[in-house]
């Protein structure tokens, strides 16, 4: 992985403005309308963080699993991938690089299973269908979209720095931690660099906590641009608010039926040949 943000792939390809966001998604939006897009990615993050904590995976797997289904999106319609196959696989994927170690075929079909099956029958009345080659070809389909640029750098490494230079991990870090796992849900990963995200949290974490007086100063020091973490804070915070009033249970059945299905027509030549050398992978920096 490499050490340095600025000169990774995460860096150099995947910091998008929001209107390439808008222009990629515009056939979605056509559809859905931008707030019914947002819910259907906090439902399918939700899916990816339930099987990911069944599979007892580190958080930062779950997160960058998380990433690239939403990378996956930024450059592509719902209807060019099922979102429920695509979220296995990013699983899938991502615990290669984050060095967690290969999720046995049958175990991560199982668990998926199992998964919808208990906690998303409402979302879902069939049995997941897909099997594992299935996730084999959606994996290479996943690879060649992002260019293999696999290295994600998440807001946590910063957070921590951040924190103990303050000297108030104990008060801070929990609420900030949580605040950054809540921001994948929305398009600040995409959006802006990891240490900004931090920051963003962290400063939310100082107003939970009544620290802001005692914290002013450091964040004054700061030599960074407090409009960029500003804006990373009002897009967390429209989060709050959108969850606040979202009705999960409610809502899905009808977005899903609702979202641009795939075709079968869209099936890419020369998918079936996607067994050889499944479990390696080749990450770009």
């Amino acid at each position: 992985m490499a050490g340095n943000f600025w000169q990774s792939s995460h860096c150099k390809q995947w910091i998008l403005s929001p209107e390439f966001l808008v222009r990629e998604r515009e056939l979605d939006l056509q559809v859905m309308g931008e707030v019914d897009y947002q819910k259907l990615m906090m439902f399918f993050a939700n899916v990816i963080q339930s099987i990911g904590e069944q599979l007892k995976l580190r958080q930062q797997v779950i997160a960058t699993a998380t990433v690239y289904f939403k990378r996956f999106y930024s450059k592509h319609s719902l209807n060019s991938c099922d979102p429920l196959l695509l979220a296995p696989t990013c699983i899938f994927l991502s615990s290669k690089v984050e060095e967690f170690g290969v999720i046995s075929n049958s175990r991560l079909i199982s668990v998926v299973t199992t998964v919808i099956k208990s906690k998303y029958s409402y979302a879902f009345p069939n049995e997941f269908n897909y099997r594992i080659h299935h996730v084999w070809e959606c994996e290479f389909y996943l690879l060649e979209l992002m260019d293999c640029c696999l290295v994600v750098f998440h807001p946590y490494r910063p957070l921590v720095q951040y924190v103990n230079a303050l000297g108030m991990a104990d008060a801070l870090l929990p609420i900030a931690w949580r605040i950054a796992n809540d921001s994948l849900r929305t398009d600040v990963i995409l959006l802006y660099p990891p240490f900004q995200i931090a920051l963003a949290c962290l400063h939310m974490a100082c107003v939970v906590q009544n620290q802001e007086a005692a914290t002013f100063q450091w964040f004054a020091d700061l030599n960074v641009d407090m409009e960029k973490i500003i804006e990373i804070t009002n897009l967390i915070l429209k989060l709050y608010e959108l969850w606040k009033a979202f009705d999960e249970k409610s809502e899905i059945p009808g977005l899903l039926k609702k979202m641009p299905k795939v075709l079968l027509s869209q099936q890419r030549d020369g998918k079936n040949d996607s067994n050889s050398g499944r479990n390696n992978v080749s990450v770009k920096d």
